[in-house]
């Protein structure tokens, strides 16, 4: 009897294990295919019945960032409303996806949107972000509360692919991939417990998404940023 409850534990565990390398190719793979892609949030909806998605987009490149707009982008495959909104309960805007043919097009516009800090359209403020899988975009969204709270007190934050918070702490890089992890980590340190005070850091919360990391070594941190 107990050689066989091992036998079933064994084989469930097997089955586990499986189950979680495969949805993590999967993931990986549409991450992948969205690697080219940029998320826009914050254009209102009626925008585009006057002049199309893809002009909007150039209209936002050439007004905030006139150093890219005079040079040739590569071509823009598609540019389009995402079919439903992020949170049904909430009336914001859909998302529009840009997708370029080339990822150094991508990463010079992010890279430009960060330095930048504020990007506008037509006077509201708007963002600009890399695209990803749904489970990659949610175990990101559990970092973002500490995120900005953290670039508000300067360590220099920066979310890394695929949920990777990473900032500058005595002269060294730090990383964190576990918010359990980067709490113990703070504790240690006052300045730190100060930095991400009132954020999920010091709320007691759900179980969240968990994205394991299997090869760090072979991902482009900065081609999905």
């Amino acid at each position: 009897g107990g050689e066989q409850i091992s036998g079933n534990y064994g084989c469930r565990t097997e089955r586990e294990r499986r189950l979680k390398t495969n949805e993590e190719s999967l993931r990986e793979l549409w991450d992948n295919v969205k690697r080219t892609n940029i998320r826009i949030i914050g254009v209102p909806e009626e925008e585009e019945r006057e002049k199309g998605t893809e002009k909007i987009f150039q209209e936002i490149i050439a007004k905030n960032f006139p150093n890219i707009g005079k040079e040739p982008l590569t071509q823009i495959q598609e540019a389009q409303r995402v079919p439903y909104k992020v949170n049904p309960r909430r009336n914001t805007p859909r998302h529009i996806l840009i997708k370029l043919t080339k990822i150094k097009d991508k990463e010079k516009i992010l890279k430009a949107a960060r330095e930048k800090k504020q990007i506008t359209y037509k006077g509201t403020p708007i963002r600009l972000l890399a695209d990803f899988s749904a489970d990659t975009l949610q175990a990101r969204r559990e970092w973002y509360d500490i995120l900005y709270v953290m670039k508000g007190k300067n360590p220099q934050p920066r979310l890394l692919y695929p949920a990777r918070l990473s900032f500058r702490f005595e002269g060294e890089n730090k990383s964190f991939t576990d918010k359990q992890k980067l709490r113990e980590f703070c504790n240690t340190i006052p300045a730190l417990q100060q930095n991400t005070k009132g954020t999920s850091l010091g709320r007691k919360e759900k179980a969240t998404t968990r994205i394991t990391i299997r090869n760090k070594n072979t991902t482009n941190d900065k081609a999905y940023q």
